[in-house]
Protein backbone atom coordinates (compact mmCIF):
# COMPACT_ATOMS: atom_id res chain seq x y z
CA UNK A 1 0.00 0.00 0.00
CA UNK A 2 0.92 3.67 -0.05
CA UNK A 3 2.10 4.26 3.52
CA UNK A 4 3.41 7.84 3.27
CA UNK A 5 2.92 10.79 0.93
CA UNK A 6 5.08 13.89 1.53
CA UNK A 7 4.40 17.14 -0.31
CA UNK A 8 6.46 20.33 -0.08
CA UNK A 9 5.73 23.69 -1.72
CA UNK A 10 3.21 22.26 -4.21
CA UNK A 11 0.55 24.87 -5.01
CA UNK A 12 -1.15 25.74 -1.70
CA UNK A 13 0.57 22.96 0.26
CA UNK A 14 3.61 24.16 2.15
CA UNK A 15 4.71 21.04 4.03
CA UNK A 16 2.60 17.89 4.35
CA UNK A 17 3.49 14.40 5.56
CA UNK A 18 0.44 12.14 5.14
CA UNK A 19 0.59 8.71 6.80
CA UNK A 20 -2.06 6.37 5.40
CA UNK A 21 -3.52 3.13 6.61
CA UNK A 22 -4.94 0.27 4.58
CA UNK A 23 -8.54 -0.29 3.51
CA UNK A 24 -10.82 2.57 2.49
CA UNK A 25 -9.33 6.03 3.09
CA UNK A 26 -11.79 8.93 2.79
CA UNK A 27 -10.68 12.47 1.89
CA UNK A 28 -13.16 15.33 2.21
CA UNK A 29 -13.17 19.11 2.45
CA UNK A 30 -14.81 22.26 1.18
CA UNK A 31 -14.75 22.97 -2.56
CA UNK A 32 -11.47 24.72 -3.33
CA UNK A 33 -9.76 23.56 -0.14
CA UNK A 34 -7.07 21.75 -2.13
CA UNK A 35 -8.18 18.12 -2.39
CA UNK A 36 -7.07 18.10 -6.04
CA UNK A 37 -3.49 18.75 -4.90
CA UNK A 38 -3.33 15.21 -3.51
CA UNK A 39 -4.29 13.81 -6.91
CA UNK A 40 -1.80 16.18 -8.57
CA UNK A 41 0.96 14.94 -6.26
CA UNK A 42 0.16 11.30 -7.07
CA UNK A 43 0.18 12.07 -10.79
CA UNK A 44 3.68 13.53 -10.43
CA UNK A 45 4.77 10.33 -8.68
CA UNK A 46 3.30 8.38 -11.61
CA UNK A 47 5.52 10.28 -14.06
CA UNK A 48 3.03 12.73 -15.55
CA UNK A 49 4.37 15.94 -17.07
CA UNK A 50 5.28 18.53 -14.45
CA UNK A 51 3.86 22.05 -14.67
CA UNK A 52 6.28 24.52 -13.09
CA UNK A 53 3.27 26.69 -12.30
CA UNK A 54 2.60 24.24 -9.45
CA UNK A 55 5.64 25.53 -7.54
CA UNK A 56 4.44 27.48 -4.50
CA UNK A 57 4.89 31.23 -4.93
CA UNK A 58 8.07 32.47 -3.31
CA UNK A 59 9.90 29.13 -3.53
CA UNK A 60 12.29 27.77 -6.15
CA UNK A 61 11.12 24.17 -6.25
CA UNK A 62 8.51 21.72 -5.04
CA UNK A 63 8.83 18.05 -4.20
CA UNK A 64 6.65 14.98 -3.77
CA UNK A 65 7.70 11.72 -2.12
CA UNK A 66 5.73 8.48 -1.87
CA UNK A 67 6.58 5.36 0.13
CA UNK A 68 4.99 2.10 -1.05
CA UNK A 69 5.05 -1.06 1.06
CA UNK A 70 4.51 -3.95 -1.35
CA UNK A 71 3.80 -7.63 -0.76
CA UNK A 72 4.29 -8.65 -4.38
CA UNK A 73 7.38 -7.05 -5.91
CA UNK A 74 8.16 -9.13 -9.01
CA UNK A 75 6.80 -6.59 -11.55
CA UNK A 76 8.46 -3.63 -9.79
CA UNK A 77 11.75 -5.49 -9.34
CA UNK A 78 11.83 -6.32 -13.07
CA UNK A 79 11.59 -2.60 -13.93
CA UNK A 80 14.11 -1.28 -11.41
CA UNK A 81 16.70 -4.04 -11.98
CA UNK A 82 16.57 -3.39 -15.73
CA UNK A 83 17.55 0.20 -14.87
CA UNK A 84 20.52 -1.05 -12.85
CA UNK A 85 18.98 -0.63 -9.38
CA UNK A 86 18.86 -3.21 -6.61
CA UNK A 87 15.63 -5.24 -6.17
CA UNK A 88 13.47 -4.32 -3.19
CA UNK A 89 14.22 -7.49 -1.20
CA UNK A 90 11.60 -6.67 1.42
CA UNK A 91 12.38 -2.95 1.52
CA UNK A 92 9.92 -0.15 0.75
CA UNK A 93 9.75 1.47 -2.67
CA UNK A 94 10.45 5.20 -2.31
CA UNK A 95 9.70 7.48 -5.26
CA UNK A 96 10.67 11.15 -5.08
CA UNK A 97 10.06 13.88 -7.63
CA UNK A 98 11.60 17.38 -7.46
CA UNK A 99 10.27 20.10 -9.77
CA UNK A 100 12.51 23.15 -10.17
CA UNK A 101 12.27 26.34 -12.16
CA UNK A 102 14.73 25.04 -14.76
CA UNK A 103 14.92 21.27 -14.26
CA UNK A 104 13.08 18.20 -12.95
CA UNK A 105 14.60 15.28 -11.08
CA UNK A 106 13.20 11.85 -10.26
CA UNK A 107 14.56 9.33 -7.77
CA UNK A 108 13.73 5.73 -6.92
CA UNK A 109 15.16 4.57 -3.60
CA UNK A 110 17.65 7.44 -3.77
CA UNK A 111 18.91 6.76 -7.31
CA UNK A 112 18.15 9.14 -10.21
CA UNK A 113 15.78 7.74 -12.86
CA UNK A 114 13.76 8.98 -15.86
CA UNK A 115 10.13 10.04 -15.84
CA UNK A 116 9.49 7.23 -18.36
CA UNK A 117 10.53 4.73 -15.68
CA UNK A 118 8.11 6.35 -13.22
CA UNK A 119 5.30 5.79 -15.72
CA UNK A 120 6.29 2.13 -16.03
CA UNK A 121 6.27 1.74 -12.25
CA UNK A 122 3.01 3.66 -11.93
CA UNK A 123 1.19 1.10 -14.07
CA UNK A 124 1.87 -1.47 -11.32
CA UNK A 125 1.28 0.80 -8.32
CA UNK A 126 -1.73 3.08 -8.71
CA UNK A 127 -5.03 2.89 -10.58
CA UNK A 128 -6.28 6.50 -10.58
CA UNK A 129 -9.77 7.48 -11.70
CA UNK A 130 -10.98 11.05 -11.98
CA UNK A 131 -14.31 12.48 -13.07
CA UNK A 132 -13.59 11.71 -16.73
CA UNK A 133 -11.42 8.60 -16.49
CA UNK A 134 -14.46 6.35 -16.93
CA UNK A 135 -14.19 7.31 -20.60
CA UNK A 136 -11.57 4.55 -20.91
CA UNK A 137 -14.53 2.15 -20.80
CA UNK A 138 -15.49 3.43 -24.23
CA UNK A 139 -12.31 2.06 -25.78
CA UNK A 140 -12.78 -1.36 -27.35
CA UNK A 141 -9.09 -2.12 -26.78
CA UNK A 142 -9.45 -1.36 -23.07
CA UNK A 143 -12.63 -3.47 -22.90
CA UNK A 144 -10.75 -6.38 -24.43
CA UNK A 145 -7.95 -5.97 -21.86
CA UNK A 146 -10.55 -6.13 -19.09
CA UNK A 147 -12.08 -9.28 -20.52
CA UNK A 148 -8.65 -10.91 -20.82
CA UNK A 149 -7.84 -10.00 -17.21
CA UNK A 150 -11.12 -11.56 -16.05
CA UNK A 151 -10.44 -14.66 -18.16
CA UNK A 152 -6.83 -14.95 -16.95
CA UNK A 153 -5.71 -14.94 -20.58
CA UNK A 154 -2.78 -12.49 -20.37
CA UNK A 155 -0.09 -15.14 -21.05
CA UNK A 156 -2.01 -16.53 -24.02
CA UNK A 157 -2.38 -12.97 -25.37
CA UNK A 158 1.43 -12.55 -25.22
CA UNK A 159 1.95 -15.80 -27.16
CA UNK A 160 -0.65 -14.81 -29.73
CA UNK A 161 0.90 -11.36 -30.26
CA UNK A 162 4.37 -12.87 -30.73
CA UNK A 163 2.96 -15.24 -33.38
CA UNK A 164 1.10 -12.35 -35.03
CA UNK A 165 4.30 -10.28 -35.23
CA UNK A 166 6.18 -13.19 -36.82
CA UNK A 167 3.42 -13.77 -39.35
CA UNK A 168 3.08 -10.08 -40.32
CA UNK A 169 6.86 -9.66 -40.64
CA UNK A 170 7.12 -12.63 -43.01
CA UNK A 171 4.06 -11.44 -44.97
CA UNK A 172 5.41 -7.91 -45.35
CA UNK A 173 8.83 -9.15 -46.53
CA UNK A 174 7.18 -11.52 -48.99
CA UNK A 175 4.91 -8.78 -50.34
CA UNK A 176 7.77 -6.30 -50.73
CA UNK A 177 9.99 -8.78 -52.56
CA UNK A 178 7.16 -10.17 -54.71
CA UNK A 179 6.00 -6.69 -55.80
CA UNK A 180 9.46 -5.30 -56.41
CA UNK A 181 10.64 -5.13 -60.01
CA UNK A 182 13.30 -7.64 -60.86
CA UNK A 183 16.66 -6.17 -60.02
CA UNK A 184 18.79 -5.06 -62.97
CA UNK A 185 22.30 -6.37 -63.47
CA UNK A 186 23.58 -2.83 -62.97
CA UNK A 187 22.00 -2.64 -59.48
CA UNK A 188 23.54 -5.95 -58.50
CA UNK A 189 26.94 -4.89 -59.87
CA UNK A 190 26.78 -1.78 -57.68
CA UNK A 191 26.03 -3.90 -54.60
CA UNK A 192 28.89 -6.29 -55.46
CA UNK A 193 31.29 -3.34 -55.82
CA UNK A 194 30.23 -1.83 -52.49
CA UNK A 195 30.59 -5.17 -50.70
CA UNK A 196 34.05 -5.77 -52.21
CA UNK A 197 35.12 -2.18 -51.50
CA UNK A 198 34.34 -2.57 -47.80
CA UNK A 199 35.47 -6.21 -47.48
CA UNK A 200 38.92 -5.46 -48.96
CA UNK A 201 39.60 -3.01 -46.13
CA UNK A 202 39.08 -5.80 -43.51
CA UNK A 203 37.72 -3.36 -40.94
CA UNK A 204 37.41 -4.24 -37.26
CA UNK A 205 35.08 -2.63 -34.72
CA UNK A 206 37.07 -0.20 -32.58
CA UNK A 207 39.95 -0.16 -35.08
CA UNK A 208 39.75 3.56 -35.85
CA UNK A 209 40.50 4.66 -32.28
CA UNK A 210 43.39 2.16 -32.07
CA UNK A 211 44.97 3.32 -35.34
CA UNK A 212 44.64 7.00 -34.46
CA UNK A 213 46.28 6.38 -31.06
CA UNK A 214 49.22 4.55 -32.65
CA UNK A 215 49.52 7.27 -35.31
CA UNK A 216 49.77 9.97 -32.63
CA UNK A 217 52.64 8.11 -31.00
CA UNK A 218 54.44 7.40 -34.29
CA UNK A 219 54.04 10.98 -35.56
CA UNK A 220 55.44 12.44 -32.32
CA UNK A 221 58.09 9.81 -31.57
CA UNK A 222 61.04 12.21 -31.49
CA UNK A 223 59.27 14.58 -29.12
CA UNK A 224 58.18 11.68 -26.88
CA UNK A 225 61.80 10.48 -26.62
CA UNK A 226 63.00 14.01 -25.89
CA UNK A 227 60.44 14.71 -23.14
CA UNK A 228 60.72 11.28 -21.51
CA UNK A 229 64.52 11.44 -21.50
CA UNK A 230 64.45 14.90 -19.94
CA UNK A 231 62.11 13.69 -17.17
CA UNK A 232 64.33 10.65 -16.44
CA UNK A 233 67.44 12.83 -16.32
CA UNK A 234 65.87 15.33 -13.93
CA UNK A 235 64.76 12.51 -11.70
CA UNK A 236 68.14 10.75 -11.41
CA UNK A 237 71.10 12.35 -13.26
CA UNK A 238 73.52 14.66 -11.48
CA UNK A 239 73.92 16.01 -7.96
CA UNK A 240 70.87 18.29 -8.27
CA UNK A 241 68.45 15.61 -9.47
CA UNK A 242 65.27 14.78 -7.58
CA UNK A 243 66.42 11.33 -6.44
CA UNK A 244 69.84 12.64 -5.42
CA UNK A 245 68.18 15.31 -3.30
CA UNK A 246 65.85 12.72 -1.77
CA UNK A 247 68.84 10.56 -0.77
CA UNK A 248 70.31 13.53 1.09
CA UNK A 249 66.95 14.13 2.78
CA UNK A 250 66.75 10.44 3.75
CA UNK A 251 70.09 10.66 5.54
CA UNK A 252 68.93 13.75 7.46
CA UNK A 253 65.63 12.08 8.42
CA UNK A 254 67.51 9.00 9.66
CA UNK A 255 69.73 11.20 11.87
CA UNK A 256 66.69 13.14 13.19
CA UNK A 257 64.92 9.93 14.16
CA UNK A 258 67.93 8.78 16.17
CA UNK A 259 67.68 11.90 18.31
CA UNK A 260 63.87 11.98 18.54
CA UNK A 261 62.02 8.72 17.66
CA UNK A 262 58.66 10.55 17.76
CA UNK A 263 59.52 12.07 14.38
CA UNK A 264 59.22 8.61 12.77
CA UNK A 265 55.45 9.10 12.41
CA UNK A 266 55.99 12.53 10.81
CA UNK A 267 58.15 11.08 8.03
CA UNK A 268 56.42 7.71 7.65
CA UNK A 269 55.28 8.46 4.06
CA UNK A 270 58.70 9.57 2.85
CA UNK A 271 60.14 6.11 2.18
CA UNK A 272 57.22 4.99 0.04
CA UNK A 273 57.27 8.27 -1.94
CA UNK A 274 61.02 7.78 -2.55
CA UNK A 275 60.44 4.23 -3.83
CA UNK A 276 57.59 5.34 -6.13
CA UNK A 277 59.80 8.01 -7.72
CA UNK A 278 62.58 5.45 -8.26
CA UNK A 279 60.08 3.10 -9.95
CA UNK A 280 58.77 6.01 -12.04
CA UNK A 281 62.32 6.85 -13.25
CA UNK A 282 62.90 3.21 -14.20
CA UNK A 283 59.56 3.00 -16.07
CA UNK A 284 60.28 6.21 -18.00
CA UNK A 285 63.67 4.89 -19.15
CA UNK A 286 62.05 1.61 -20.25
CA UNK A 287 59.47 3.64 -22.21
CA UNK A 288 62.25 5.60 -23.99
CA UNK A 289 63.93 2.36 -25.04
CA UNK A 290 60.63 0.92 -26.36
CA UNK A 291 59.89 3.87 -28.65
CA UNK A 292 61.07 3.10 -32.16
CA UNK A 293 60.88 5.84 -34.74
CA UNK A 294 59.97 3.99 -37.95
CA UNK A 295 59.02 6.18 -40.93
CA UNK A 296 57.55 3.14 -42.73
CA UNK A 297 55.15 2.46 -39.82
CA UNK A 298 54.02 6.10 -39.80
CA UNK A 299 53.30 5.97 -43.54
CA UNK A 300 51.38 2.71 -43.15
CA UNK A 301 49.23 4.17 -40.37
CA UNK A 302 48.52 7.31 -42.38
CA UNK A 303 47.42 5.16 -45.30
CA UNK A 304 45.13 3.14 -43.02
CA UNK A 305 43.54 6.32 -41.66
CA UNK A 306 43.01 7.53 -45.23
CA UNK A 307 41.24 4.26 -46.17
CA UNK A 308 38.94 4.45 -43.13
CA UNK A 309 38.09 8.12 -43.76
CA UNK A 310 37.29 7.38 -47.43
CA UNK A 311 34.94 4.53 -46.50
CA UNK A 312 33.27 6.71 -43.85
CA UNK A 313 32.47 9.35 -46.47
CA UNK A 314 30.94 6.68 -48.73
CA UNK A 315 29.08 4.42 -46.35
CA UNK A 316 28.71 5.89 -42.87
CA UNK A 317 30.15 8.04 -40.12
CA UNK A 318 31.72 5.21 -38.10
CA UNK A 319 33.51 1.91 -38.71
CA UNK A 320 30.51 0.15 -37.13
CA UNK A 321 28.06 1.79 -39.56
CA UNK A 322 30.31 0.85 -42.52
CA UNK A 323 30.26 -2.80 -41.41
CA UNK A 324 26.47 -2.60 -40.97
CA UNK A 325 26.15 -1.16 -44.51
CA UNK A 326 28.11 -4.13 -45.87
CA UNK A 327 25.93 -6.64 -43.99
CA UNK A 328 22.76 -5.00 -45.32
CA UNK A 329 24.13 -4.92 -48.88
CA UNK A 330 25.06 -8.61 -48.67
CA UNK A 331 21.54 -9.47 -47.47
CA UNK A 332 19.98 -7.41 -50.27
CA UNK A 333 22.22 -8.92 -52.94
CA UNK A 334 21.50 -12.42 -51.68
CA UNK A 335 17.76 -11.71 -51.92
CA UNK A 336 18.16 -10.40 -55.48
CA UNK A 337 20.33 -13.29 -56.63
CA UNK A 338 18.13 -15.90 -54.97
CA UNK A 339 14.75 -14.20 -55.38
CA UNK A 340 12.77 -17.37 -56.07
CA UNK A 341 14.43 -19.27 -53.25
CA UNK A 342 13.86 -16.43 -50.76
CA UNK A 343 10.19 -16.11 -51.80
CA UNK A 344 9.71 -19.82 -51.27
CA UNK A 345 11.25 -19.67 -47.78
CA UNK A 346 9.12 -16.66 -46.86
CA UNK A 347 6.01 -18.41 -48.16
CA UNK A 348 6.77 -21.45 -46.01
CA UNK A 349 7.40 -19.21 -42.97
CA UNK A 350 4.08 -17.42 -43.61
CA UNK A 351 2.23 -20.75 -43.78
CA UNK A 352 3.78 -22.12 -40.59
CA UNK A 353 3.39 -18.90 -38.60
CA UNK A 354 -0.22 -18.54 -39.78
CA UNK A 355 -0.97 -22.08 -38.57
CA UNK A 356 0.41 -21.23 -35.13
CA UNK A 357 -1.43 -17.90 -35.17
CA UNK A 358 -4.77 -19.55 -36.00
CA UNK A 359 -4.23 -22.20 -33.32
CA UNK A 360 -3.45 -19.66 -30.61
CA UNK A 361 -6.21 -17.35 -31.87
CA UNK A 362 -8.83 -20.08 -31.59
CA UNK A 363 -7.67 -20.93 -28.06
CA UNK A 364 -7.83 -17.26 -27.10
CA UNK A 365 -11.27 -16.82 -28.68
CA UNK A 366 -12.59 -19.87 -26.83
CA UNK A 367 -11.28 -18.54 -23.52
CA UNK A 368 -12.82 -15.12 -24.19
CA UNK A 369 -16.18 -16.58 -25.25
CA UNK A 370 -16.33 -18.67 -22.10
CA UNK A 371 -15.46 -15.66 -19.87
CA UNK A 372 -17.65 -13.02 -21.58
CA UNK A 373 -21.07 -14.08 -20.19
CA UNK A 374 -19.54 -14.65 -16.74
CA UNK A 375 -18.02 -11.15 -16.75
CA UNK A 376 -21.32 -9.65 -17.95
CA UNK A 377 -23.21 -11.48 -15.19
CA UNK A 378 -20.71 -10.36 -12.56
CA UNK A 379 -20.82 -6.71 -13.71
CA UNK A 380 -24.65 -6.85 -13.82
CA UNK A 381 -24.68 -8.05 -10.21
CA UNK A 382 -22.51 -5.13 -9.11
CA UNK A 383 -24.62 -2.72 -11.19
CA UNK A 384 -27.73 -3.94 -9.34
CA UNK A 385 -26.00 -3.11 -6.05
CA UNK A 386 -25.34 0.37 -7.41
CA UNK A 387 -28.96 1.16 -8.24
CA UNK A 388 -29.32 -0.38 -11.72
CA UNK A 389 -31.83 -2.97 -10.56
CA UNK A 390 -33.19 -3.81 -14.00
CA UNK A 391 -30.34 -2.71 -16.24
CA UNK A 392 -28.94 -5.14 -18.79
CA UNK A 393 -25.22 -5.47 -19.47
CA UNK A 394 -23.67 -7.67 -22.14
CA UNK A 395 -20.14 -8.34 -23.44
CA UNK A 396 -20.59 -8.71 -27.19
CA UNK A 397 -17.97 -10.61 -29.19
CA UNK A 398 -17.69 -10.36 -32.97
CA UNK A 399 -15.48 -12.49 -35.24
CA UNK A 400 -12.98 -10.60 -37.37
CA UNK A 401 -12.49 -11.33 -41.07
CA UNK A 402 -8.71 -11.32 -40.67
CA UNK A 403 -6.45 -11.82 -37.65
CA UNK A 404 -5.57 -8.63 -35.78
CA UNK A 405 -2.87 -7.93 -33.23
CA UNK A 406 -5.31 -8.59 -30.36
CA UNK A 407 -6.98 -11.72 -31.71
CA UNK A 408 -9.59 -13.13 -34.02
CA UNK A 409 -12.51 -11.39 -32.30
CA UNK A 410 -13.33 -7.91 -31.06
CA UNK A 411 -15.49 -6.88 -28.12
CA UNK A 412 -18.01 -4.20 -27.31
CA UNK A 413 -19.67 -3.56 -23.96
CA UNK A 414 -23.44 -3.18 -24.46
CA UNK A 415 -25.68 -1.51 -21.91
CA UNK A 416 -29.37 -0.76 -21.41
CA UNK A 417 -29.79 1.19 -18.14
CA UNK A 418 -33.60 1.09 -18.19
CA UNK A 419 -36.15 -1.67 -18.89
CA UNK A 420 -37.52 -1.76 -22.44
CA UNK A 421 -34.53 0.02 -23.94
CA UNK A 422 -32.48 -1.84 -26.55
CA UNK A 423 -28.89 -2.80 -25.82
CA UNK A 424 -26.46 -0.26 -27.30
CA UNK A 425 -22.71 0.29 -27.03
CA UNK A 426 -21.89 1.69 -23.60
CA UNK A 427 -20.42 4.87 -25.10
CA UNK A 428 -23.79 5.69 -26.68
CA UNK A 429 -26.11 5.00 -23.75
CA UNK A 430 -24.68 5.98 -20.37
CA UNK A 431 -24.53 9.47 -18.89
CA UNK A 432 -21.41 10.60 -16.99
CA UNK A 433 -22.98 9.70 -13.64
CA UNK A 434 -24.01 6.30 -14.91
CA UNK A 435 -20.57 5.73 -16.44
CA UNK A 436 -18.93 6.33 -13.06
CA UNK A 437 -21.07 3.60 -11.52
CA UNK A 438 -20.40 1.26 -14.45
CA UNK A 439 -16.68 1.85 -13.96
CA UNK A 440 -17.01 0.97 -10.28
CA UNK A 441 -18.99 -2.17 -11.17
CA UNK A 442 -16.28 -3.24 -13.66
CA UNK A 443 -13.53 -2.57 -11.11
CA UNK A 444 -15.46 -4.61 -8.55
CA UNK A 445 -15.83 -7.51 -10.97
CA UNK A 446 -12.08 -7.44 -11.67
CA UNK A 447 -10.99 -6.87 -8.06
CA UNK A 448 -9.53 -10.35 -7.66
CA UNK A 449 -7.61 -10.27 -10.95
CA UNK A 450 -6.36 -6.70 -10.53
CA UNK A 451 -2.88 -6.78 -8.95
CA UNK A 452 -2.52 -2.99 -8.64
CA UNK A 453 -2.39 -2.30 -4.88
CA UNK A 454 -3.78 1.24 -4.73
CA UNK A 455 -6.99 2.54 -6.32
CA UNK A 456 -7.77 6.27 -6.20
CA UNK A 457 -11.28 7.52 -6.98
CA UNK A 458 -11.40 11.30 -7.38
CA UNK A 459 -15.02 12.41 -7.03
CA UNK A 460 -16.39 9.72 -9.36
CA UNK A 461 -19.47 9.76 -7.13
CA UNK A 462 -20.45 13.13 -8.61
CA UNK A 463 -24.06 13.41 -9.79
CA UNK A 464 -25.26 10.70 -7.41
CA UNK A 465 -26.82 11.02 -3.98
CA UNK A 466 -29.01 9.40 -1.36
CA UNK A 467 -29.15 5.62 -1.36
CA UNK A 468 -27.10 5.44 -4.57
CA UNK A 469 -24.23 7.33 -2.91
CA UNK A 470 -24.43 4.89 -0.01
CA UNK A 471 -24.31 1.96 -2.45
CA UNK A 472 -21.24 3.48 -4.12
CA UNK A 473 -19.63 3.74 -0.69
CA UNK A 474 -20.38 0.13 0.17
CA UNK A 475 -18.95 -1.00 -3.17
CA UNK A 476 -15.73 0.94 -2.54
CA UNK A 477 -15.55 -0.50 0.96
CA UNK A 478 -15.82 -4.00 -0.52
CA UNK A 479 -13.04 -3.16 -3.01
CA UNK A 480 -10.96 -2.01 -0.04
CA UNK A 481 -10.96 -5.56 1.32
CA UNK A 482 -8.51 -6.46 -1.47
CA UNK A 483 -6.94 -3.09 -2.30
CA UNK A 484 -6.04 0.12 -0.58
CA UNK A 485 -8.67 2.61 -1.79
CA UNK A 486 -8.47 6.41 -1.53
CA UNK A 487 -11.84 8.07 -2.13
CA UNK A 488 -11.86 11.84 -2.59
CA UNK A 489 -15.53 12.68 -2.16
CA UNK A 490 -18.24 15.20 -1.38
CA UNK A 491 -20.67 12.46 -0.33
CA UNK A 492 -21.14 11.88 3.44
CA UNK A 493 -22.57 8.44 2.73
CA UNK A 494 -19.23 7.35 1.27
CA UNK A 495 -17.05 9.21 3.79
CA UNK A 496 -18.86 7.59 6.72
CA UNK A 497 -17.82 4.13 5.47
CA UNK A 498 -14.10 4.95 5.34
CA UNK A 499 -11.82 3.18 7.80
CA UNK A 500 -9.83 6.40 8.13
CA UNK A 501 -11.12 9.89 7.33
CA UNK A 502 -8.98 12.91 6.42
CA UNK A 503 -10.10 16.48 5.88
CA UNK A 504 -8.41 19.05 3.65
CA UNK A 505 -8.76 22.61 4.94
CA UNK A 506 -7.59 25.98 3.72
CA UNK A 507 -5.94 28.28 6.25
CA UNK A 508 -5.34 32.02 5.90
CA UNK A 509 -3.05 34.44 7.65
CA UNK A 510 -2.20 38.02 6.79
CA UNK A 511 0.46 36.89 4.31
CA UNK A 512 -0.34 33.48 2.79
CA UNK A 513 -2.94 30.81 2.10
CA UNK A 514 -2.14 27.19 2.99
CA UNK A 515 -3.89 23.87 2.42
CA UNK A 516 -3.49 21.34 5.21
CA UNK A 517 -4.72 17.80 5.80
CA UNK A 518 -5.48 16.09 9.09
CA UNK A 519 -7.31 12.98 10.26
CA UNK A 520 -10.64 13.37 11.99
CA UNK A 521 -11.95 11.00 14.63
CA UNK A 522 -14.75 10.91 17.17
CA UNK A 523 -16.63 14.21 17.59
CA UNK A 524 -14.48 15.95 14.97
CA UNK A 525 -15.50 13.38 12.36
CA UNK A 526 -19.15 13.80 13.31
CA UNK A 527 -18.78 17.56 12.78
CA UNK A 528 -17.25 17.04 9.32
CA UNK A 529 -20.03 14.65 8.24
CA UNK A 530 -22.61 17.09 9.59
CA UNK A 531 -21.04 19.82 7.47
CA UNK A 532 -21.27 17.56 4.42
CA UNK A 533 -24.91 16.85 5.23
CA UNK A 534 -25.66 20.52 4.93
CA UNK A 535 -25.15 22.10 8.33
CA UNK A 536 -24.00 21.84 11.92
CA UNK A 537 -27.41 21.86 13.50
CA UNK A 538 -28.20 19.13 16.00
CA UNK A 539 -30.23 17.08 13.52
CA UNK A 540 -27.26 16.95 11.11
CA UNK A 541 -24.97 15.83 13.92
CA UNK A 542 -27.45 13.15 14.92
CA UNK A 543 -27.69 11.98 11.32
CA UNK A 544 -23.89 11.90 11.01
CA UNK A 545 -23.57 9.88 14.22
CA UNK A 546 -26.20 7.47 12.97
CA UNK A 547 -24.32 7.01 9.68
CA UNK A 548 -21.09 6.20 11.53
CA UNK A 549 -22.86 3.71 13.77
CA UNK A 550 -24.42 2.05 10.73
CA UNK A 551 -21.02 1.91 9.02
CA UNK A 552 -19.54 0.13 12.02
Amino acid sequence: MLSLLKIQNLALVEDLAWELGDGLVGVTGETGAGKSIIVGALKLILGERADRGLIRTGTESCSVEAVFDLKQTAAVDAIITEAGLDPLDGESLIIRRVIGATSNKQFVNGSPVTSVMLKQLGEHLVDLHGPHDHQSLNSKDRQLEMLDAFAGAEELVKQYRAAYTEWRTAANEYEALANAEKATEQEMDMLRFQIKDIASAQLREGEEEEVESRHRIAANGARLVELSGEIADRLSEGDGSVLSTLRDIARMIHELEKYDPKLTETFQGFASAHIELQEMESSVRDYVEEIEIQPDELARLEERIHIIQTLKRKYGGTVESIIAFKDKAEHKLSSMENRSEVLAKLSELMTQSRKLLDKLGKQLSAQRKEAAPKLAKDISSHLADLGFKRAVFEVQLTDRDEPARDGLIETDFLFAPNPGEPLKPLRLTASSGEMSRVLLAVKSALATQDAIPLMVFDEIDANVGGTIAEAVGHKMATLAEQHQVIAITHMPQLASLAQSHFVVTKEFDEHRTRSTLHEVKGPERIEELARMLGGKIESARAHAESMLNSAK
